[in-house]
């Protein structure tokens, strides 16, 4: 991953976030009509996870390790 500086980063977690939650909204929203088409509602649990790792490589990079 290309090193960005700290407020490229936050506003791409921001971004990040915001995509997350409008899948969770809309996984949600499939799932209440019956769940009909499964298999979408996997393709956009995957991206969701995926979105999440990006979000905890992002977060990472911004707090710094803490040695105990």
């Amino acid at each position: 991953m290309v090193r960005h500086n700290e407020g490229e980063l936050r506003e791409e977690l921001v971004r990040l976030r915001n995509e997350h939650r409008v899948l969770d909204e809309e996984i949600v929203a499939l799932e209440a009509m019956g769940g009909l088409d499964q298999l979408n509602i996997r393709r956009l649990k995957k991206k969701k996870l995926a979105l999440k790792d990006q979000i905890t490589a992002i977060e990472d990079q911004l707090l710094p390790d803490i040695i105990a």
